[in-house]
C-alpha cells in the first residue's frame, strides 16, 4: 500500500454527481424510518418540523459553502476549525464528527434492517453487519463506482418518495395540519429528532479533492441538495399523515410502506420497502465515503495516525479509513435502537454546526481578505448576520436533545481531549 504523499485522490465527479452523493445521503433512513417517530412527536404538525430541521441545515449550509470555496480540500470540518481556532479544537470537531457520522451510519443500517426483516423476516443486526459490509467492499473498489451506484441508487429511493407524494394528493386538505398534540414543543421535539433526515449535506465538502472545480461545484452542490430534498420531505411528510394520520404514522416500524398499503395493499408494501432498502443502503455507502475522506484528511494533516492516510496505489482509495470506520460502524450496532443513535448523531452534528460557523464568523475577522469565491450575503461591518442565526439555531435545538444523551456527548468530548493528549505525548500525531 502506498502513503497519501505518494498517491493523491483522483478527480472524477462533477457537479451533477456530487448533488446526487449529497441528495442520496440525505433520502435516507431519515425519511423512510424517523417520519413515522416524529409524527408521534408533532402530529399532523410534522411538516412544520421538517422545514425547522431545514433552516438549521441551510444557515449552516451557507456557511460550509463560504469555507469550501476557501478551503477545498479533504478533511473539511478539520481544516476549517484549525484556521479558525487552532488545532487543539480541530481535533475535537474532526474527531466528534467522524465518531457522530460513523454512528449515523449504524444508525441507517438498522433502518436498512427494518425493512429488510419486514419483507424476509430476517435478524436485525447481522442484516445490519452484512449491509456495511458490502458498502464496504464497494469503497474499497473505487470512488467513482461508489458515486455511480449512489447516483443510481438516489434516483430509485426518490421514486420510491415520489410514489408516497402521488399516493397522498388525493387526501391533502382531508385533515388540519396544524393539530400538534404536544403543543409546539413537540413540533421542535420532532424537528431535533428529524434533523438527523437532513444529516449528509455537508459531508459533500470532504470530497473537495475529488470534484472537479471544488470552489463552484462544492458550495452548490450543498445548497442544492438542502433545496431538493427539503421540497421532497415536505411534500411526503403531509401525504403521510393525510393517509395514515399521526397516530398510526408515529407506532410504524415501516411507516412509508405502510402509507402506500393503505391504499394499494401488500404488493405495493413490498415495492416501497424494496426502495427503501435501496435508500438506506444507499446513504449507508455515501456516508462511509464521504466520512472515510474527513478522516484521511486528518490524517495526512497529523491529527490522526499515519496509516489512515495512505492510499490504496491502483484503487485510489483510502483503504484503512474505510476498514476503520466500517469497524466501528459494526461495532455501534450493539448501542441500542434507531432513535437513540440519531439522538447522539444529531448532538456531534449540532456542536459541529455551531463550531463551523462559529468559524466563518471567525475567519471573516481574522482573514477579511481571504479569497472567497462563495461569500454569504447579510453583514453588519464584518460581523456575517446568518452564521450567527446558525449557531444560536443549532444552540436552540441542544436544548430539545434528551438530558442523557447530553451527558453521553460531554463525556465523549473528555474522551476526545484527553485521547489527543494523549496520542500526541506518544508521537502519533502532530
Amino acid at each position: 500500500m502506498s502513503k497519501g504523499k505518494q498517491v493523491k485522490l483522483q478527480r472524477s465527479i462533477g457537479l451533477f454527481e456530487a448533488t446526487l452523493c449529497g441528495v442520496g445521503i440525505v433520502l435516507g433512513a431519515g425519511i423512510y424510518v424517523l417520519v413515522g417517530k416524529a409524527a408521534g412527536l408533532a402530529g399532523n404538525a410534522v411538516w412544520i418540523s421538517f422545514i425547522l430541521a431545514a433552516l438549521v441545515s441551510l444557515f449552516t449550509g451557507l456557511s460550509y459553502s463560504e469555507l469550501s470555496s476557501m478551503f477545498p480540500r479533504a478533511g473539511a470540518e478539520y481544516v476549517y476549525t484549525e484556521n479558525a481556532f487552532g488545532r487543539h479544537a480541530a481535533f475535537l470537531v474532526g474527531f466528534l464528527l467522524v465518531s457522530g457520522i460513523t454512528i449515523a451510519s449504524s444508525a441507517v443500517s438498522l433502518g436498512f434492517a427494518g425493512y429488510f426483516n419486514a419483507i424476509f423476516h430476517t435478524p436485525i443486526i447481522p442484516t445490519a453487519i452484512a449491509l456495511i459490509l458490502a458498502c464496504t467492499a464497494i469503497l474499497l473498489y473505487g470512488v467513482k463506482q461508489s458515486a455511480g451506484l449512489g447516483a443510481l441508487f438516489t434516483l430509485v429511493e426518490a421514486t420510491g418518495l415520489f410514489i408516497i407524494i402521488a399516493i397522498g394528493l388525493p387526501h391533502l386538505g382531508s385533515i388540519n395540519f396544524m393539530i400538534m398534540p404536544f403543543g409546539i414543543k413537540g413540533v421542535f421535539s420532532a424537528a431535533a429528532l428529524i434533523f438527523f433526515a437532513y444529516i449528509g449535506f455537508e459531508e459533500i465538502v470532504n470530497m473537495a479533492e475529488e470534484v472537479k472545480n471544488p470552489t463552484r461545484n462544492i458550495p452548490l452542490a450543498v445548497l442544492l441538495s438542502i433545496a431538493i430534498t427539503t421540497v421532497i420531505y415536505v411534500l411526503v411528510a403531509l401525504a403521510a399523515v393525510s393517509v395514515l394520520g399521526w397516530q398510526e404514522l408515529g407506532a410504524s416500524t415501516s411507516p412509508l410502506a405502510d402509507v402506500a398499503a393503505v391504499v394499494f395493499g401488500q404488493k405495493i408494501f413490498t415495492i416501497i420497502a424494496v426502495i427503501a432498502l435501496f435508500s438506506t443502503s444507499n446513504t449507508v455507502l455515501l456516508i462511509l465515503l464521504a466520512n472515510s475522506r474527513l478522516a484521511y484528511g486528518m490524517a495526512r494533516d497529523g491529527s490522526f495516525p499515519k496509516i489512515f492516510s495512505w492510499i490504496h496505489p491502483r484503487r485510489k482509495t483510502p483503504w484503512a479509513t474505510i476498514l476503520a470506520i466500517s469497524g466501528f460502524s459494526i461495532l455501534f450496532l450493539f448501542f441500542g435502537g434507531l432513535e437513540a443513535i440519531a439522538d447522539l448523531t444529531n448532538l456531534a452534528i449540532f456542536i459541529t454546526f455551531i463550531i463551523i460557523n462559529g468559524s466563518v464568523i471567525m475567519l471573516r475577522f481574522t482573514h477579511p481578505n481571504a479569497s472567497r469565491p462563495f461569500k454569504i450575503p447579510l453583514s453588519v461591518g464584518r460581523l456575517p448576520l446568518v452564521p450567527v442565526f446558525g449557531l444560536l439555531i443549532n444552540l436552540f435545538m441542544i436544548s430539545y436533545i434528551e438530558l442523557k444523551v447530553l451527558i453521553y456527548g460531554f463525556i465523549f468530548l473528555i474522551f476526545a481531549f484527553l485521547l489527543y493528549e494523549v496520542m500526541s505525548r506518544l508521537k502519533m500525531v502532530r
